[in-house]
């Protein structure tokens, strides 16, 4: 029987292979075998079998095929279109297929994880943010302050916590990653790892072990990061934890330490507290240390308040596990505990790439680096998102994604990262734009600052929950706000309106002078602006 090998695209799980390999073998005169992680059909057929019959079969499902012959070779678009290969599945590497598809371009994209999504779907922002919100619910319950509603300690199922969040991650990933294949034949999916065999040539290895090369005219680098172990003895021979485990635990810890001072650790930490578990918390510096340091000083009093332990300027010389129990010690510090959770940071999986054999240029923290239209040191290559070195945000990378797209389709777009709003979950939020004091005189201004307590926000009051303040930074001669710190209650809903003040190049009597909602907590953006003209403890509740 004569053999064929089909490409196919838009497969995006073993199941998606099974089906296209039923399609393929309910064809009279058809055996065929669908490999995911290679992305083809080899299909045996006899003489009566028309290749239009294969692809048709295989389209039934929802997948595009490829005859071998095919100049199309594995895209859908014209053969003579600009090919430009991605490497990586997140919402960098999304963003740039999507628009470079829109642009006339044809597309590989190159993924070797198991799943596609990348971090922030799969491991990162989604389940966390789910899991964060359940835990808030959960303290509210025992711990509000409005009278007449009975205080309650629930009892927490977080086995059916855990169902529901990695359901809910599997609907968003499927939604906004699996069916843009399933329906975009102008993406091609190659499963496997990528290399750089030269500037222009990748080579890619499947899971079998099975090598193909992809040779584009463009190439943009997406392939995220992971987490950062430091070196301490002992700690390598330990079943710790990373954010990616601590995720997905079937059940809370007792006592749970965490190594780390900035957001993965904090959110964790406080949201392991909520759900029952004591926490130590253990950070080489201060909390969030590239922050304004009243952010860092008032978010450990708040998770001080809430029974979390924290130790700043710690870091453990040694760590054992005895089967059982986790013991950290320094100095005179020892903490035994149940789990152990290392959120020290991420670094950037550039090092899987060979970039050695492009010429691509890395910071001496292993980042790629880019200026601001996502261009690497060679022409013909561009990088976005974790793996660069641009703020590690889902949504930088997706900005950045889009308009590498757009550069390498032969626009000319930069990204403007000078109002880049970030937040960090912890309740009350931490929420930054811009520039803080010590930025601003870093940089050379002049500036003069205002923090306004959220005693004075009536929506604070009302919440019966003021702690925490609203900061600006403004030039001292013209007012012009350079940047924001907040520390509150969803806080992360009050920040974008700052940064498009800043965007806006708005000064501080423009903000001042607008309207806002009462009650509202971004109201105390207006009242902030107010205290630097008058005092508004002065003012009547809505002061115009």
């Amino acid at each position: 029987m004569p053999t064929l090998t089909l490409q196919i695209t838009g497969m995006t799980c073993e199941h998606c292979a099974q089906s296209a390999q039923d399609a393929l073998n309910a064809l009279q005169g058809v055996r065929a075998s669908v490999s995911f992680a290679a992305g083809q059909a080899r299909v045996e057929t006899d003489a009566s079998v028309d290749n239009t019959q294969l692809l048709e079969a295989v389209a039934s499902r929802g997948y595009h095929a490829i005859l071998p012959d095919d100049d199309q070779a594995g895209t859908g678009n014209d053969p003579a279109a600009l090919h430009i290969a991605i490497v990586g599945s997140g919402s960098g590497a999304f963003a740039a297929a999507i628009k470079a598809v829109e642009r006339g371009a044809r597309v590989t994209l190159i993924e070797g994880a198991k799943l596609i999504g990348g971090t922030c779907v799969n491991v990162g922002c989604v389940p966390s943010k789910i899991m964060i919100r359940g835990a808030q619910i959960t303290h509210l319950q025992g711990h509000h302050r409005f009278e007449g509603i009975p205080l309650t300690v629930p009892a927490i199922d977080r086995r059916a916590m855990l169902q529901q969040q990695q359901q809910m991650v599997e609907q968003l990933r499927h939604a906004k990653y699996e069916s843009i294949l399933e329906s975009s034949a102008g993406i091609r999916l190659l499963r496997g790892m990528a290399r750089f065999r030269t500037a222009t040539t990748l080579i890619v290895t499947a899971a079998d072990g099975r090598e193909q090369e992809v040779t584009a005219d463009r190439i943009l680098l997406a392939v995220g990061a992971r987490p950062a172990i430091p070196v301490i003895e002992g700690l390598a021979d330990t079943p710790y934890w990373t954010s990616t485990e601590a995720l997905v635990a079937e059940t809370i810890p007792a006592h749970l330490a965490i190594l780390g001072g900035s957001v993965v650790a904090l959110e964790l930490a406080q949201a392991f507290r909520r759900l029952g578990s004591n926490v130590t918390l253990m950070a080489r510096s201060t909390l969030l240390s590239r922050e304004d340091p009243d952010l860092g000083a008032g978010l450990k009093s708040a998770l001080e308040d809430e029974g979390i332990n924290v130790h700043l300027h710690t870091v453990p010389e040694t760590i054992r596990h005895d089967g059982k129990r986790f013991t950290l010690r320094n100095g005179d510090i020892r903490i035994d505990c149940d789990r152990l959770l290392v959120a020290t940071g991420r670094r950037s999986n550039a090092d899987t790439l060979a970039l050695e054999n492009a010429g691509v240029a890395t910071d001496e923290s292993g980042n790629i680096i880019v200026d601001d239209h996502m261009r690497t040191s060679v022409e013909s290559i561009y990088a976005a998102g974790d793996c660069t070195s641009q703020p590690q945000y889902v949504y930088v990378a997706a900005a950045a994604g889009t308009r590498a797209a757009r550069n390498m389709t032969g626009d000319d777009v930069a990204i403007d990262l000078s109002a880049m709003p970030a937040v960090v979950f912890t309740d009350p939020q931490v929420a930054t734009v811009g520039l803080s004091e010590r930025q601003a005189g870093a940089q050379g201004l002049v500036v003069e600052s205002r923090t306004l307590g959220l005693e004075n926000v009536p929506r604070a009051l009302a919440n019966m929950d003021h702690r925490g303040f609203i900061k600006l930074v403004a030039e001292k001669e013209t007012g012009r706000i350079v940047g924001c710190q907040v520390l509150a209650h969803e806080g992360g809903e009050i920040i974008q309106t700052a940064a498009l003040a800043i965007r806006k190049r708005m000064n501080i009597q423009d903000l001042a002078d607008q309207l806002f909602p009462y009650l509202t907590m971004v109201e105390g953006l207006k009242l902030c602006a107010q205290t630097f003209s008058k005092d508004v403890k002065q003012l009547s509740c809505c002061a115009g």
